[in-house]
């Protein structure tokens, strides 16, 4: 696929460049104008930056949220423009829609190294359209704002979507730096790990880590599994695990797995349990074999990280994706603090897998320069490594 340096060798000055990134960002609930996490902004600056300097005019666009295809001004990324233009230095002019009037305006009167970024993506029905002529009636007048297209929204490659598929075979494309990152990483990962590889997955539900566990078992030397998907292993190995949640449609399915890891799958040894889904609930630390009937795990237990934390130790490469347990109420983030500490701490390379993972990271304040790599997108990044082909690095390698 083409990159940026192939861009810039073509002359981006006063000509206008359609970048693609993923500015889904999330709010604080408690102020919904206040950006919480700032992170994915950040890390298509490099890219916004070079090309602002090179003199092209810049015109961003993104998704946020899920709207039903019509504005709502609750997913507006108005927010989005304003803290954008605090980090570029410059203030970044705001188009009110999308491809209609005023971005249609706002990208007429671009000047050299200005900044411009379009209205939430998703206002439009035709952006996340199965119809591919509805998707592509809206491509094309994506297409038509602008000259060349970045995709650097990594966060969005696993999409079949207008501006992500549909607008790179309209228009000169090329791969932004972060796509190329991402695409480097987890390749490293999936093809060429250091052993020992370990793997740490986390999250709610097995079916939706089912493909990747599938993929990776045969390549790893060690899998840990924390977070709500634990429970369903665990009643597979015959625990009893309370009001926990438990998808009991996959038990079968998680004690094959254990029968084909041949030890390789590391279970939590005790959790958390509590009496209700609330930071106040009352709550004690239990062994597995011990959750009380009325009690739910919301987090894993000390001896839990321990074990997990040792097994990392050893690790040359280490992939985590999903949290432990419920780390954004503080009687619950200990195992998730536990385990992405000692990531932090191995003698090899390690990513995060994006989604909540990266969230957490930043939540609980730990020093992200410990991690190898934090990537943006978290199901990409997981889809990526079942081997799926992902629409939006098809649609840069055409």
């Amino acid at each position: 696929m083409k990159t940026l340096d192939d861009l810039l060798g073509e002359g981006v000055s006063g000509r206008r460049v359609l970048v693609r990134a993923d500015l889904n960002v999330p709010f604080d609930k408690a102020d919904p104008s206040r950006i919480s996490d700032d992170g994915r902004i950040r890390a298509v600056l490099p890219t916004l930056i070079t090309l602002r300097d090179a003199g092209a005019r810049v015109i961003v666009c993104s998704h946020l949220g899920r709207p039903k295809g019509a504005p709502d001004p609750k997913y507006t990324l108005a927010p989005v423009a304003t803290r954008l233009g605090e980090l570029l230095g410059n203030p970044v002019v705001f188009a009110e829609d999308t491809v209609g009037p005023s971005a249609r305006a706002a990208a007429d009167a671009l000047l050299d190294g200005q900044v411009l970024l379009l209205e939430n993506l998703r206002f439009n029905a035709g952006e996340t359209s199965k119809d591919d002529a509805e998707r592509g009636a809206f491509a094309d007048e994506l297409a038509g704002l602008a000259e060349f297209y970045v995709d650097d929204a990594f966060g969005a490659v696993h999409r079949k979507h207008a501006s992500v598929y549909d607008v790179a075979a309209r228009l000169p494309h090329y791969a932004g730096g972060l796509v190329l990152t991402e695409v480097e990483v987890l390749r490293k990962v999936s093809e060429t790990p250091e052993q020992p590889y370990v793997v740490v997955l986390g999250g709610s539900k097995v079916s939706d880590k089912l493909a990747v566990i599938q993929a990776l078992l045969p390549k790893v030397d060690k899998l840990l599994i924390g977070g709500g998907m634990c429970f369903t292993f665990l009643k597979a190995q015959g625990h009893e695990v309370g009001k926990s949640l438990l998808e009991a449609e996959m038990i079968s399915t998680c004690a094959d797995l254990l029968s084909q890891a041949d030890g390789r799958i590391v279970l939590p040894v005790d959790v958390v349990a509590a009496t209700a889904f609330d930071a106040s609930a009352e709550h004690d630390v239990v062994d597995i074999s011990d959750i009380p009937a009325d009690r739910l795990g919301l987090d894993i237990g000390p001896k839990s990280v321990a074990l997990f934390a040792e097994t990392i130790a050893n690790a040359k490469t280490v992939f985590w994706n999903g949290p432990m347990g419920v780390f954004e109420l503080a009687p619950f983030a200990a195992g998730t603090r536990g385990v992405a500490e000692a990531i932090t701490k191995i003698d090899g390379f390690s990513v995060v897998g994006g989604g909540d993972s990266a969230a957490a990271v930043r939540a609980l304040g730990i020093d992200e320069s410990g991690f190898g790599h934090i990537s943006t997108g978290g199901g990409a990044s997981l889809e990526y490594l079942e081997g799926k082909s992902l629409p939006g690095l098809s649609a840069l390698e055409s």
